[in-house]
């Protein structure tokens, strides 16, 4: 590669736009092996556009991990929102998160892990890791919203322990365990039970827990 041509391409391939050659081959580097390990050099020879196209697209490796975060939330946000409209009642809708989970462990998405490697990648403090943490903060108030909808109690104390259960089941599916969504399904729906109003133990708007009815 000259850094000045285009390497060839064939088929489809060769008619998608550069920008959209390059992300692709960065979701799938970046999903396998994170961020650190893949460089610049190898995005390009995967892509087949030139280095002057790249940086014409992407000024730097972070613009492109930006680009890449981005893509992947759409990506999730889309997935999980479709599952929501085919719910049959609020709960199964709170749940859809774990339905799509499920269908991307099922097939080995490796992308599924993506926002976990960029945060213990990079740290909190890094932009990339606000960056990973500014859109799992949509995805709670996502949650959130969801829960209030449903009549749950504390539907942001919620989000953050359903979060849990989401982020739980990621790193089991890391370790290998095909069912990881379904048991975390499971204990999303005792967790749904514990936020019922009514519920003993469920948590109150103050944040305190109750205990049950005084006698």
């Amino acid at each position: 590669m000259t850094g000045t041509e285009e390497t060839p391409a064939s088929g489809a391939a060769a008619r998608r736009p550069a920008r959209e050659r390059i992300l692709e081959a960065a979701y799938g580097l970046f999903a396998r092996r994170g961020v650190r390990d893949v460089g610049v050099d190898e995005i390009i020879a995967h892509s087949g556009v030139a280095k002057a196209t790249f940086y014409r697209h992407f000024p730097s490796k972070e613009a492109l991990v930006l680009a890449y975060m981005d893509r992947w939330h759409q990506v999730r946000h889309d997935a999980i929102e479709e599952a929501i409209a085919h719910a049959h009642n609020p709960d199964d809708a709170i749940l859809a998160a774990f339905t799509v989970l499920d269908e991307w462990f099922a097939r080995g998405a490796d992308e599924v892990n993506t926002f976990l490697h960029v945060v213990i990648e990079f740290g909190p403090g890094h932009p990339l890791g606000r960056a990973a943490m500014a859109h799992l903060a949509d995805i709670r108030d996502r949650l959130a919203a969801l829960a209030e909808a449903a009549g749950l109690e504390d539907p942001v104390g919620f989000a953050w322990s359903f979060h849990i259960l989401t982020k739980g089941a990621m790193v089991a599916s890391m370790e290998g365990d095909q069912r990881a969504a379904a048991r975390a399904r499971s204990l999303a729906r005792a967790l749904i039970d514990l936020h019922r109003p009514g519920t003993p133990a469920a948590p109150n708007p103050s944040g305190r827990k109750t205990t049950g009815p005084t006698p």
